[in-house]
Order: C-alpha cells, then sequence, then structure tokens
C-alpha cells in the first residue's frame, strides 16, 4: 500500500467478507502451505484440543458428523469445520452441533485479515483459518476438521492431527492430485503423521497410502485388515483387532444402532469413526451408549437424502465415479419405482461419462440443468456428454436446478421418484427451491 494511502475499511457483515474474498480470489483452487502456514503463525490462536482430521474421496462429510454427533452425545464441546456448505457459509463452522453465528465468523475473518499482512490468501484458506480461529476463542475439547481438496497440500494440513482418517482413495480431482489412485492415495495420506492413530476406511486402499503411513511411523489401521463389521440393516457388530504390540487382543462390540445416514457405504464410515474413537479412548472416552445415541442422532443433508411425501425425493451430492456408484446401490435398495426422473448439474471438470455411466440404468429420464461459475457445465453440453455415455431415456434442458426439479415435480407420478445429484451446487438450489416453496 502507497505510503499514507487509507487503509480500505473492512466488511461488518458475512455477506461483505464473502463478497470481498470472492473478489479477490473466486473460488480458485491453489494448493500448498507455505502461505497458511505464516498466517497462521503470525495469528497464534493456540488449542488444547484434541483434533481429528478428515480426508478421502468420498465419505468425509459422513464421516465428520459421525464422530460430532457421538462426541456431542458423550458431553464433549465440539468445533466441526467442513465444506463446501449447501444454504448457509455458517454451515462449515459449528460450536456444539450449532452453526457459527455471523458476528463469531465476521471477528474471525477480521482477526484473519490483521494476521495476513502481505500475504495472500485464496477464498478457502482464509476460510479454513477464520475457522480455527473461533474454535480457538470457543476452546472445545474436540476439533474435527474436513479436509477440502487432496491432503497433503491442503490447507486443513498445517494443523497436527491427534488422529486422521481416511475414508476413500477413489479417481477425483486429478488435474491436481494426479491420474492414478497410488498418485491419489499419497496425497490424502498427507494428513497422516508419525506415531499418531491413522485410520484408513478403504478396504483395497493403494500401495502408497500404506508405504507413506510406514515410512513416517504412523499407526495405522486398514478397514477390513485392523477392523471391520458386520450385521444387517437393524444392527451391526463391530469390531477391531489390536496391533501385535497389544499381544493380537481383540475388541468386539454388538448391537450398535445402525447409523441413521442411508446407504450401505456408511457402515464402512462408522466403522471407520468408532475406530478412531478406540484409538483416542486415553483423551476422549466414549460410552457404548453415547455411541448408539450418535448413530442414531446423525445427520448430513445432502448425502442420500430421502425427503417425505410423493413422489419421492433424493438428494445425494455425488459427483465421481465412484459415489455414483454408491448412490446407484442405494437406489437399487429402494425398492420399486415405475420411473426415476434424474434432476443432474455437474462441473465440467468432473467425469460426467463415469458418473452417467453408473447411473444410466436407474434413470428413465434426464432434466439437465445449467451451474453457474467459470466451472459450471451448461446443459447443453452436459446433455451432450450423458448421450456419449449411453444415458437412455428422454432430455431436456434447463436453466437451473430448482427449474429443472419443478420441472420433475409436474412430470412426475406419484409413484416415481425424483433423484437430484451431480454436485453441491444442484442440490443446495433444489433445497432453496424446496425451502421457499415452504415459507412462500
Amino acid at each position: 500500500m502507497p505510503r499514507g494511502a487509507e487503509r480500505p475499511l473492512l466488511p461488518d457483515t458475512l455477506a461483505g467478507w464473502l463478497d470481498l474474498l470472492e473478489q479477490r480470489h473466486g473460488q480458485r483452487i491453489e494448493l500448498g502451505l507455505e502461505r497458511v502456514r505464516a498466517v497462521r503463525a503470525a495469528m497464534g490462536a493456540p488449542s488444547e484440543a484434541v483434533l481429528i482430521t478428515v480426508g478421502g474421496t468420498n465419505g468425509k462429510g459422513s464421516c465428520c458428523a459421525m464422530l460430532e454427533s457421538i462426541l456431542l452425545a458423550a458431553g464433549y464441546r465440539v468445533g466441526c469445520y467442513t465444506s463446501p456448505h449447501l444454504l448457509r457459509y455458517n454451515e462449515r463452522v459449528r460450536i456444539d452441533g450449532r452453526d457459527a453465528d455471523d458476528a463469531r465468523l465476521v471477528a474471525a475473518f477480521t482477526a484473519v485479515e490483521a494476521a495476513r499482512g502481505d500475504t495472500e490468501l485464496t477464498y478457502f484458506e482464509h476460510g479454513t483459518l477464520a475457522a480455527w480461529a473461533v474454535f480457538a476463542a470457543a476452546r472445545p475439547d474436540v476439533i474435527i476438521l474436513e479436509v477440502g481438496l487432496g491432503g497433503r497440500l491442503d490447507a486443513v494440513n498445517v494443523f497436527d492431527a491427534d488422529c486422521a482418517i481416511v475414508t476413500s482413495v477413489a479417481m477425483d480431482h486429478m488435474e491436481y492430485l494426479g491420474d492414478t489412485r497410488e498418485k491419489i492415495g499419497f496425497e490424502k495420506a498427507g494428513i497422516f503423521r508419525g506415531g499418531r492413530p491413522a485410520v484408513c476406511g478403504d478396504p483395497q486402499p493403494p500401495a502408497s497410502l500404506l508405504e507413506h503411513a510406514r515410512a513416517i511411523g504412523a499407526e495405522l489401521w486398514v478397514s477390513g485388515r485392523d477392523f471391520g463389521f458386520g450385521g444387517d440393516r437393524q444392527q451391526w457388530g463391530y469390531w477391531r483387532y489390536a496391533q501385535p504390540a497389544a499381544q493380537g487382543a481383540l475388541l468386539r462390540r454388538g448391537g450398535l444402532a445402525y447409523p441413521a445416514l442411508r446407504g450401505a457405504n456408511q457402515l464402512l464410515n462408522a466403522a471407520a469413526v468408532l475406530t478412531a474413537l478406540e484409538c483416542l479412548r486415553e483423551r476422549l472416552p466414549v460410552s457404548m451408549q453415547h455411541v448408539r445415541q450418535g448413530l442414531m442422532l446423525v445427520d448430513v443433508p445432502g448425502r442420500f437424502q430421502v425427503l417425505p411425501g410423493r413422489p419421492t425425493v433424493v438428494l445425494d451430492v455425488a459427483h465421481n465415479p465412484q459415489a455414483a456408484g454408491v448412490l446407484a446401490e442405494n437406489l437399487g435398495n429402494m425398492g420399486f419405482y415405475p420411473e426415476t426422473w434424474a434432476v443432474l448439474g455437474m462441473l465440467g471438470d468432473k467425469d460426467v461419462a463415469g458418473v452417467v455411466a453408473r447411473m444410466a440404468g436407474r434413470v428413465e429420464h434426464w432434466l439437465l440443468t445449467d451451474l453457474p461459475g467459470a466451472r459450471g457445465l451448461s446443459a447443453q453440453a452436459l446433455a451432450e456428454r450423458v448421450r456419449a455415455a449411453g444415458g437412455q431415456g428422454d432430455i431436456d434442458c434447463f436453466p437451473s436446478p430448482a427449474q429443472a426439479f419443478v420441472a420433475a415435480q409436474e412430470r412426475a407420478a406419484e409413484g416415481d421418484r425424483i433423484v437430484a445429484f451431480g454436485s453441491f451446487l444442484t442440490v443446495a438450489d433444489v433445497l432453496a427451491a424446496l425451502r421457499a416453496a415452504r415459507h412462500g
């Protein structure tokens, strides 16, 4: 800033801060820890909380929600940071299960601004440090941080986790993380720390993840090798096998409530969560009653969310082939519906062909929508990719997810099913339209 120039006034509202950060940086992705580490050091903001970091291609949000729900049931004060949000930015930063209010976020954004000096931060980096400032001021017992992208170079990784979870490793964000599971696995494993518990919820992890954990001396627990689950749709048994240092002791827990989150994959997520809590039991003791209560009460909008009423409406943020495969499986387990109407909007850098290939057999009608922003794919361009990927049935194009959803409601029979998926932006616009209809 030139000598004598006045420092521009900072926003005093959350909307003003979000507009300012958008103007400065947009939503561009710029991986690296140097900027965030420097500003964090300038901020100070120490915390004595137990820190759990959650990364992975899919399942991160569900694992964070389960951890938060169980720990709250156990009486702990919990800070939880996730992204992106669906309707309000406040959803990203929660204290004791409640969204942070505007005043806390404004104070946190201002604190980050004061500490950054001439260091430029991306939108996500600024938001991550602001979330940490909120938590440092609130002094919770536990902080849960969800990785935004990758792991090794993600802003969240400037904080050293007491326990880290990698939920799954699949092909996504390949332009940033690499074009093989081995490369992506190495990036995900970057959140592990030597001498500390590292939980992998993927039963078939890439060798790069295993090797990195071994090289740094992390205490690695792998699904299917060191812990697992079994049961039916009402109850499930959970167990973990202790490492050799514990003389091969076996811990088994039975009679657990099925997680309130729908979908068979949630048992994989829940087993990883319980293993992490078991690893932290000396610092965060949790009873099985609290586990049961937390699993029964957990809720995450947009993750195979089935809304009441007819026709049936399913909302799912699935935006890569692995997540779409899980969605297709879950739809197949729902029972018979004469026709399924898909409201689909996607970003242009996603594997549209892979997503459509896994969903094609479940969809009779495609209602495709434009998505906003530079990365958003137009409905017409999406239509070409859907056809090329083998999508069957009729295709119609709409300027927004909300308009596509209204059309689906008008056309679907009472016994049919509407599935909105493909992006957080798609689900968010549909949720906003539903909320407006309820309050209109």
